[in-house]
């Protein structure tokens, strides 16, 4: 069984329409990843201990999509100095940005790399995370080139009329 190089954690299951792109770019690129429902506030043990032990299996980036109060990307970067990446979920009331701000307004000394509200966001979260990645790894580094040329042809062959 390979490692987990990516956690993508969820502060309710309601989110997961959203973080499925996370986890439909990762698979793309052949990135081993995980999905969990964790909460910052629901179950604040079970979620250290995940982050805490997350390192010693192989995992190497967090990204973590919550919304409302929005805790659980800043919780996680708390337990952890591995890169974590906030992804703010456009909920009710505030329609996400009560979670850009809880996930944003970080104090010094506990970074979150912080993307856009919702389904964008979440396409940036695993790009953000493969350019990480992509450091260390030249097939995941040669993928994201090719990937860029595809993204810059599809805007170059539009057609308009």
């Amino acid at each position: 069984m390979s490692k987990i190089q990516v956690a993508i954690l969820m502060g309710s299951q309601s989110d997961l329409p959203v973080l499925e792109e996370t986890a439909k770019i990762l698979k793309e690129f052949g990135v081993s990843h995980e999905m969990k429902v964790l909460s910052a506030h629901r179950s604040p043990k079970e979620t250290a201990q995940y982050v805490e032990n997350f390192p010693s299996q192989g995992g190497q980036i967090f990204i973590c999509g919550a919304g409302v109060a929005a805790a659980l990307a800043g919780f996680v970067a708390s337990h952890t100095t591995l890169p974590v990446i906030g992804i703010p979920i456009d909920a009710p009331p505030l329609n996400g940005m009560d979670a850009l701000l809880s996930t944003v307004q970080m104090p010094p000394g506990i970074p979150v790399a912080t993307v856009a509200i919702g389904k964008p966001g979440a396409k940036n979260a695993a790009l953000l995370a493969l350019r990480i990645l992509a450091l260390s790894d030249q097939d995941i580094a040669k993928k994201l080139e090719s990937y860029r040329e595809e993204q810059k042809q599809k805007i170059l062959n539009t057609k308009l009329n």
